[in-house]
């Protein structure tokens, strides 16, 4: 009896596997022949959308068209917003989004990737402002607006970082940086690689020379949740990319300091 109890439970992991493969998105890629990518396109540098030829560059579409390349598919990138990033996967409009911050929230709904880089959060201010905004605690006074964008996880830090401060929330396609460079805001936060290039590109802009950036956090890409065939994939092409030194080039290429 023991036996066929064993025989019995071995069949049924049998089945539940073939059953996971069949339901994977990986099987449905390889069957199509496209991979669609979530992205939002106005992250400089990982996403960026030119309104002209509606292409995407950056560093995730580099990491992504390598993944399709890898899997003999085609990539197509399919066009959300951070409100609707995590809806998107979960609902099946695409296979999977470029580069996210880890999150509990996110992780509640959510897959997510083995981490392949991480960031920290910085605020920026108008380079005029320099004397009044040295750290943190410069603008966490109830007279400074402190700006974010609706859905990204820069919403929630706002809240945490500036208890006292104004919160300026605004909903894509406008974007944090806009408000404080308009004057609606005195500052807003984001990753340190989203700033330096933001620097570059607004002069009249700077990053607050605080003691230390907060909120340290990896990157992943986000997934459906329970298909661990796609993820057993996607983190095996990731670890297999970190050997071969995938990543460490488009760091450079796309200057991710």
């Amino acid at each position: 009896m023991r036996a066929l109890k064993i025989l019995a439970a071995v069949a049924l992991l049998g089945m539940m596997s073939v059953q996971a493969n069949a339901q994977s998105a990986l099987k449905e890629i390889l069957d199509s022949g496209t991979l669609k990518v979530g992205t939002t396109g106005d992250w400089n540098p990982m996403t960026m959308k030119n309104p002209a030829t509606n292409g995407y560059t950056g560093y995730d579409i580099d990491v992504m068209t390598a993944l399709a390349g890898d899997l003999g598919v085609e990539v197509e990138f399919v066009a959300t917003d951070w409100k609707t990033l995590v809806n998107g996967v979960t609902s099946g409009k695409y296979h999977i989004t470029g580069s996210a911050s880890i999150s509990p929230g996110r992780a509640k709904v959510a897959g997510y990737s083995d981490s392949y880089f991480s960031l920290a959060t910085v605020p920026l201010i108008l380079k005029e402002n320099a004397d009044k905004y040295k750290d943190w605690a410069d603008l966490d006074k109830p007279e400074v607006n402190v700006a974010a964008t609706l859905g990204t996880t820069q919403e929630k830090q706002v809240k945490q970082h500036f208890p006292n401060a104004t919160h300026r929330i605004v909903e894509a396609p406008a974007r944090d940086f806009q408000e404080v460079l308009a004057g609606r805001a005195d500052a807003h936060i984001t990753s340190n690689v989203e700033a330096n290039k933001l620097v570059d590109k607004y002069p009249q802009l700077m990053i607050v020379p605080v003691m230390e950036p907060k909120s340290p956090t990896p990157i992943a890409m986000l997934m459906p949740q329970d298909d661990f065939v796609w993820i057993n994939y996607v983190n095996t092409w990731i670890k297999l990319k970190e050997e071969r030194g995938l990543f460490d080039e488009l760091a450079a290429k796309w200057r991710l300091d």
